[in-house]
């Protein structure tokens, strides 16, 4: 099942993890160089929560982190 935010619409996204090597200018060397690009996925860190709609049903939903710390949604 997909991880997404009922409240947000956060979904996992793709994107890279970049390594570099070497020295920096700063302390005396010639820089940093890009060894590679690992593509990965970033996740949102959702939960799945009891929530009370506006009907007053009581439904299981995902919520992120961020929408339940702003108090976006009133748990059951």
């Amino acid at each position: 099942m997909a991880r997404i935010c009922s409240v947000t619409g956060k979904r996992p996204v793709s994107g890279r993890k970049i390594i570099h090597k070497g020295q920096s200018k700063k302390s005396g060397g010639i820089g940093l160089q890009l060894v590679k690009q690992v593509k990965r996925t970033f996740k949102p860190n959702v939960q799945r929560v009891r929530v009370r709609t506006s009907s007053g049903a009581v439904k299981r939903v995902w919520v992120s982190a961020k929408a339940l710390k702003a108090g976006l949604v009133e748990k059951a």
